[in-house]
């Protein structure tokens, strides 16, 4: 079955991915690296938000990841749960949960965004902001 990918900020909760029990050894700016690296392998991320853990918790990371697509966010989430994906302890993965009172606004992604999101699903590698007239039509 087909996903319609809409052009915009994905807010959905099943294309919300929370990854928690990141090492306290590497810098947040290491693990968005090696997030990204991972997860970006089940489809085009949206974001990768690295967080320290609250005071209260044992030191560590944990982080969010937006993916456009809920399929994507879904197999990286059975994938990816309970494994050594890049640290000597598994992390765990979750699907975002819904809070069917909150109401969204579908926002509009920048430009670049969506030049990306049709590289990705057209396979395409460059766009023209040109207008190239049909010769075929002056035939």
């Amino acid at each position: 079955m087909a996903e319609l990918v809409p052009f915009a900020v994905p807010t959905e909760s099943d294309k919300t991915l929370l990854v928690w029990e990141l090492s306290s050894g590497p810098t947040a700016e290491a693990l968005h690296h090696s997030l990204f690296t991972v997860f970006s392998q089940f489809g085009l991320l949206y974001s990768v938000r690295v967080f320290p853990n609250a005071a209260v918790a044992r030191p560590g990371f944990y982080a969010i990841i937006k993916f456009y697509s809920a399929r994507d966010a879904h197999r990286a989430q059975e994938a990816c749960d309970r494994k050594q994906l890049f640290q000597k302890s598994p992390v765990k993965v979750r699907l975002g949960t819904r809070h069917r009172a909150v109401q969204h606004q579908a926002l509009a992604l920048n430009s670049f965004q969506c030049q990306e999101l049709a590289n990705y699903y057209f396979g395409f590698n460059g766009w023209s902001k040109r207008i190239i007239k049909d010769h075929y039509r002056s035939l």
